[in-house]
């Protein structure tokens, strides 16, 4: 099943972690329908390019190294900076000067690598939010801080480090950027996707800005918890980064913080990731818990729960929406517009 929303929107989307591009590492990737290789120069700083030698067009990825803060060519040892410029041929006593390898703008946030897409190769325009400081009720404005390489987060100290257990990559699937971020406003889904009895009341919905607001608190449905609940004082707090990137902050009965990221690979499917940080027992310094590991889990567990929908999902437009589903769907799809090339209503994508 195609997809039938454009899969080449504006954004920023995640590649890998930083832990998967170590310093004088070549990673081979294949993102947009283009083969990339990303890869980390002696002073920490990565660059994503297109995989291909100007030269003679070998693949960087298969044998290329990292000389310095460039990438040098395993067929005849050309070697290429940050920018894409070729920076000497070993053989020749100057560079050529007229050739340049695409790369695309990189940001390094979240302990993640995420690149900027545009068909129109505009400069990005939005930036990517730091899921510890980029929440209203952290105190940011947008949620991002300036460079591309950040240091530890404010805030960080109060969650448990990311680790291989609190991270899920699923690759391939037959599914939408768009959908993932429709799964924010659908407040009927947690019963019957998640098997758990809980209302979301939305406090904000802000589609205007590239990063849009979704913000809501959780009561619970008596009817189908069986009797009398104890009040919990619980919400989430989302950032909607384009298309791309979903944030969140979540509170009460599992604290923690997130980032959904949906990348296309080709014209038919994407590569999800999910990174979940799990809030910090009070004067716990360790950086692994089994109880963290264990809520991380079940977290997941609700993406997996998801990711089953999706990658099956056909993309309804106009949907049959239901009196009480119909501001926050049709407030998103409005919003989405923007970052499809053309900027056509998403409604005319169908087949």
């Amino acid at each position: 099943m195609k997809p039938t929303l454009p899969m080449n929107p504006t954004g920023w989307f995640q590649v890998a972690w930083s832990d998967e591009v170590r310093v004088g590492q070549v990673h081979r990737m294949r993102y947009f329908g283009r083969d990339l290789v990303a890869w980390r120069g002696h002073s920490g700083r990565v660059t994503v390019m297109d995989a291909y030698c100007e030269h003679l067009g070998a693949h960087l990825g298969y044998g290329g190294t990292v000389v310095e803060d460039r990438i040098r060519c395993p067929f005849h040892g050309w070697e290429w900076n940050d920018q894409g410029r070729n920076h000497c041929i070993p053989y020749e006593d100057r560079p050529n000067l007229g050739r340049r390898i695409n790369t695309m703008p990189v940001v390094e946030r979240n302990e993640s690598i995420y690149v900027w897409h545009d068909v129109e190769r505009r400069a990005p325009h939005f930036d990517v939010p730091d899921v510890f400081t980029g929440f209203a009720s952290d105190g940011a404005n947008n949620g991002a801080n300036d460079g591309a390489n950040d240091g530890a987060s404010d805030g960080s100290d109060a969650y448990y480090p990311l680790c291989e257990h609190a991270r899920l990559l699923d690759t391939g699937l037959e599914l939408h950027p768009q959908y993932v971020l429709e799964n924010g406003v659908d407040f009927a889904h947690f019963k019957y996707v998640h098997q758990v009895p809980i209302v979301p009341k939305f406090t904000r919905q802000e589609f205007e800005d590239p990063i849009a607001y979704v913000d809501f608190t959780i009561t619970f449905d008596e009817r189908d918890a069986g009797g009398s609940i104890e009040d919990i004082d619980s919400g989430v707090e989302a950032l909607n980064c384009g298309v791309g990137l979903a944030v969140t902050k979540s509170w009460g009965m599992i604290d923690n913080r997130t980032v959904l990221a949906t990348t296309p690979v080709d014209d038919s499917t994407c590569d999800v990731r999910f990174s979940v940080w799990i809030g910090r027992r009070e004067g716990d310094d360790r950086d692994h818990s089994e109880s963290a590991d264990k809520h991380a889990r079940g977290v997941i567990e609700q993406v997996e729960a998801d990711l089953v929908i999706w990658s099956h999902q056909k993309y309804a437009s106009p949907a049959a929406l239901s009196r009480g589903e119909y501001p926050g769907f049709t407030a998103l799809r409005t919003w989405a517009q923007q970052f499809y090339p053309d900027g056509r209503p998403t409604k005319e994508h169908t087949s």
